[in-house]
């Protein structure tokens, strides 16, 4: 037996924050690593110690595993723990780990080595007779193999995967798809398969000892995907027949015995529509979904990692599962627009009821650039798989997120989806339903938001002096108050008349009566129904949240009088997002002549860049952007006075 003392995560966000909380009821002392831009992240604030990563890109901190170790050592830890992602499943560097003298919290590397071969791992399940998905060679590949799935050998998570459906862009998606893999685990290794449609992705959790016990903890089902990347999952997973779960079981625990695995892994296979399953590959690490497979039996999945990195046995059988467990993941992203991920200040994370939520961020946190999105993990559970999914979707909607565009609509809309209630589940839902699921919210729902922004803007605290309670009453019962609010490219005029006592009466609110407002809160009853609404203004900013049942809305105040030098004149080019701008047009000046389309300056965001081009032909008129400086979103660059026709 070891002993451990003090634990090192190679890792970040979330995953690192809840590790150290398993480390921290063990006893253990707690160390995190971290680069430049996670400098004041939760997981670093949330450990013992912490050793800085110079630099911001994965390939120059938390990839490079000379400097874990090097930190580790530095810091007295005697066991490294190296999470999801990154390193976890680089069998070069667990076994640096354990040359160093340290505690390797995952599988031995061979075995590591030996599932990280695809033909290999394949191997090992055909005996246990699970039909498998043969692999394409990309340079032979047909029109007959068509489609097929780009798949990055080191990693998983949706790095590195491609589906390809035209034999012409095979190359380039080839090469896309090398890139994000050695951009995300540093191996650029990539590897084709035929690609099933509207399949099931199921997996089996295994979890095994040094003395010979292997665990099969269930079936997981994740196959709501965006982008190859798990978006909801379930345990267990609904609607397998007993002889295919108990196939799945035998196939996962004879690929753990095959190669002497120890500790969390996860068997991955596809099930078609008719319920054939075919192997995919092995995960050596613990997942991100790990928390649905705890709930339904009671686990600490972490804990037991350590305790069978320290020598101790499993008991003979797992315990007995209870109930039904669902995860969402809530993301940055703008589901709308392609996904499009979301940077800036998290000013409130808050979800209520009976939930787990795990997450890298608290209130105040600025979600960046450079990493995934994922704010948080929320997962319920309950004793049948309705109540968890209800569990789930009233959780979600009752939340406060303020500060970003995220997914959270999104979830709610799909846990409440008729195929996903009925357990009609494969990855192919998105593609058919994200236009249904991303569609706008009512615009009554948005009024109403801001008439309550407006109701809440103008109420006094309610320890205010009374000159200030009665402030906002005017003699003139024909002059109605008025607040402008703005949420999205509508701008709201909203107006109504102050009472000397009572509520306002709203002006051009049919159906609308005011029943009690407050600086957080507002009642409102909308066609006979009586509705709350939760306010919150951000200090020194125009932001305003609104959060009721209709909806989450951000808006922004806008100034009774408009100040001339903030208005935006005519031709202005605003930043469609927050970024650098790393390169102006050469000789680009006021005064300098343009015309319709032409490249003025290049902004990079998200690892990307984007050009910036003139709206009109004419002259510009001025020019506020410099290479190399940050600017934020809607800032004013540039602006074009459009030449007069003759």
């Amino acid at each position: 037996m070891t002993n451990l003392t003090s634990l090192l995560v190679a890792n970040r966000g979330e995953i690192a924050v809840r590790i150290f909380r398993t480390a921290r009821a063990l006893g253990l002392a707690t160390v995190a690593v971290h680069s430049d831009p996670d400098a004041d992240a939760l997981h670093v604030r949330d450990a013992d110690a912490a050793v800085r990563l110079p630099g911001a890109a994965p390939a120059d901190t938390y990839l490079r595993g000379d400097l874990i170790i090097a930190a580790a050592l530095s810091a007295g830890a005697d066991a490294v723990h190296p999470g999801y992602g990154f390193l976890s499943e680089n069998a070069g560097f667990a076994r640096a780990v354990e040359d160093a003298g340290l505690a390797w919290i995952g599988p031995p590397p061979e075995a590591i080595e030996a599932m990280a071969s695809k033909t290999r791992a394949k191997e090992l399940v055909r005996a246990a007779g699970v039909p498998l998905l043969d692999p394409v060679d990309p340079a032979t590949a047909t029109a007959a193999d068509l489609p097929l799935l780009l798949k990055a050998a080191a990693g998983g998570g949706g790095r590195g995967m491609r589906v390809v459906r035209d034999l012409d862009a095979l190359k380039e998606e080839l090469e896309a798809a090398s890139a994000e893999a050695r951009s995300a685990f540093g191996d650029g290794e990539v590897f084709a398969e035929p690609y099933v449609e509207r399949g099931r992705h199921v997996e089996v959790q295994v979890l095994a000892d040094a003395h010979g016990t292997v665990w099969a903890l269930g079936t997981r089902d994740c196959s709501l995907q965006r982008r190859h990347q798990k978006v909801i999952e379930e345990a267990p997973a609904p609607g397998l027949p007993d002889a295919l779960r108990e196939s799945l079981h035998q196939a996962a625990t004879a690929a753990a015995r095959a190669v002497s695995y120890r500790g969390a892994g996860t068997v991955e296979f596809l099930v078609t529509a008719d319920g054939r399953p075919y192997f995919l590959e092995m995960n050596t690490r613990l997942q991100v979904e790990h928390p649905v497979t705890e709930a339904v039996f009671g686990l600490d999945l972490v804990a037991l990692q350590l305790r069978v990195a320290e020598g101790a046995a499993l008991p003979p059988a797992p315990p007995e599962p209870s109930g039904h467990a669902v995860e969402a993941r809530l993301y940055a992203e703008d589901p709308a627009r392609d996904w499009r991920p979301q940077t800036g200040v998290l000013r409130t994370l808050a979800v209520p009821g009976r939930v787990r939520v795990d997450t890298g961020f608290a209130d105040g946190d600025t979600v960046g650039i450079h990493y995934d999105p994922m704010l948080a993990k929320v997962i319920a559970h309950a004793p049948t798989r309705a109540e968890a999914v209800r569990a789930l979707a009233r959780a979600l909607a009752e939340a406060r997120i303020h500060g970003l565009t995220t997914n959270r609509e999104l979830l709610v809309r799909s846990l409440r989806h008729p195929e996903f209630a009925a357990a009609r589940l494969d990855t192919g839902f998105y593609d058919r339903h994200l236009a249904a699921l991303t569609e706008d919210t009512p615009d009554t729902a948005r009024a109403l938001a801001a008439l309550a922004a407006a109701l809440a803007d103008a109420a006094p605290a309610p320890d205010a002096p009374l000159a200030a309670r009665l402030g906002g009453w005017r003699n003139v019962p024909s002059q109605p108050q008025t607040r402008s609010y703005r949420s999205g490219e509508t701008t709201y005029e909203i107006r109504y008349h102050p009472a000397r006592s009572g509520p306002p009466v709203p002006v051009d609110q049919p159906g609308v009566r005011v029943l009690a407002t407050g600086p957080a809160l507002v009642t409102l009853e909308v066609d006979g129904i009586r509705r709350m609404f939760h306010v919150k203004h951000e200090s020194n900013s125009p932001e305003v949240h609104v959060d009721s049942a209709l909806g989450a809305h951000t808006l922004t105040r806008l100034p009774r009088f408009a100040d001339p030098q903030d208005r935006t004149a005519p031709g202005s080019l605003l930043a469609p997002m927050p970024g650098t701008v790393v390169r102006v047009a050469e000789g680009l000046a006021p005064g300098s002549p343009v015309t319709a389309g032409q490249p003025l300056l290049w902004l990079e965001a998200m690892k990307m860049e984007h050009r910036i081009v003139s709206p009109a032909s004419g002259t510009l008129t001025a020019l506020h952007a410099a290479t190399g400086r940050q600017v934020e979103f809607g800032a004013l660059l540039a602006v074009v006075q459009e030449e007069t026709p003759a």
